[in-house]
């Protein structure tokens, strides 16, 4: 929970500690939401999530992200922390790991013409070419 709270900045919509799940409210109240069921031990689940960034935040998120000891990395897995474009959106997203495991995606819509030819490139790469 304090990944989500204290370093992802996530607002706590309501916690059942009951059921033992948290309920996080993503991109404000009553738009969307983050459910965390804590498991028995040794049970495990993996998920894929993507939050949404302004492109001009994206630099910023991606600093917090280093500043705080989080391994990140993009959709090509290239051994580098360059955010890369999916051209058929076109969006730029960048990937790190929550402490359960889970593959979590910051990602900014732009407002680019879709170009899916061109597949997944660097930021740098689709600022030249757009």
């Amino acid at each position: 929970m304090a990944f989500y709270s204290d370093l992802l900045g996530l607002k706590l919509g309501y916690l059942e500690s009951v059921r033992r799940v948290a309920f996080y409210w993503v991109g404000g109240h009553n738009l969307s939401m983050l459910g965390l069921w804590e498991k028995p031990a040794g049970e495990t689940t993996s998920s894929h999530i993507a939050f949404e960034v302004s492109s001009t935040e994206m630099e910023l998120a991606i600093q917090h992200l280093r500043d705080h000891g989080l391994k990140i990395y993009n959709f090509l897995n290239d051994g580098t922390e360059r955010p890369m474009v999916h051209s058929w959106m076109p969006a730029v997203s960048i990937y790190f790991p929550d402490p359960d495991g889970h593959e979590l995606e910051l990602i900014a819509p732009l407002p680019d013409q879709p170009r899916p030819e061109l597949g997944v490139v660097s930021w740098e790469k689709w600022k030249e070419i757009k």
